[in-house]
């Protein structure tokens, strides 16, 4: 580990947090993308630079964990814990490791997937004015909506689209066309873990309630697929008409952004 050490004795072991690049706990990241086997909203922090710090979480001389807090763009000027990973044979000193990582980020806000086991235990137990920011969905089924004279125009070429899965940055765009006329737009962003694109619409007000909100997110979800993309979604949690054009797009609630602060902020 680098950086200074924050650290407490639990069962005889010495509990550390250190502040660390990146690249030193990868391995443990793509273990804790594997248990989440599902779009982690805010995983693009992590390439761009300035934006996170992250650090590393130990017993002894071993590391068995990591915690990442958001520092940049949104979260400038204040501290936001997005992620807390710990080995599974290793969490029965979670709360151990939680409050090291806590004491020697000086984080006092949180941001989570409540989906995220450990991270939510973390969340309930440590914080309070806990809110829900919004709302996350993964494809449930395949859905057969008509087109009623619409018509998916692309506005991103095959190269632009391809740079984007690669660079994880951006994605297509499409315009939704009704008798030649504009009726709404929509596209899919990479800026998320591979394998996941989120499907993201906006119709026209002139056209809403005619069922094209639904249909474009039919629409998107299939482009996901033919590029090779599993498409996710997510939407605030008061935002009722996308939440039933998503739903009847095929796509399933499974998870809340949930935001809190932790006590003595």
């Amino acid at each position: 580990m680098t950086g200074g050490l924050n650290g407490s004795r639990s069962n005889g072991m010495q509990v550390h947090a250190a502040l660390t690049v990146a690249p030193v706990v990868l391995p443990l990241r793509t273990r804790y993308r594997q248990e989440m086997n599902c779009q982690i909203v805010k995983d693009s922090i992590h390439t761009r630079p300035g934006w996170a710090m992250t650090y590393a979480l130990g017993l002894d001389d071993s590391m068995v964990g990591f915690g990442t807090v958001a520092i940049g763009g949104p979260w400038t000027g204040k501290a936001t814990i997005l992620e807390f990973y710990v080995l599974p044979d290793h969490r029965v000193r979670a709360f151990d490791l939680f409050e090291a990582f806590v004491e020697a980020s000086g984080a006092r806000l949180m941001e989570i997937q409540s989906n995220d086991a450990l991270l939510a235990m973390m969340l309930h137990t440590y914080a309070r004015g806990i809110m829900s920011e919004a709302i996350v969905f993964r494809d449930g089924f395949t859905s057969a909506l008509p087109a009623n004279g619409a018509v998916l125009q692309p506005l991103t070429s095959s190269e632009e689209v391809r740079a984007s899965i690669a660079e994880r940055q951006g994605g297509p765009e499409f315009l939704l066309q009704v008798d030649g006329t504009p009726a709404g737009k929509g596209g899919i962003l990479f800026h998320y873990n591979l394998p996941y694109g989120d499907v993201y619409m906006e119709i026209e007000e002139s056209f809403r309630g005619r069922g094209f909100g639904p249909y474009l997110v039919q629409e998107l979800k299939r482009q996901a697929y033919d590029i090779g993309a599993i498409p996710a979604a997510r939407c605030n949690r008061d935002n009722r008409p996308s939440r039933k054009a998503l739903q009847k797009a095929g796509f399933v609630p499974y998870a809340h952004v949930l935001n809190g602060t932790i006590d003595g902020c």
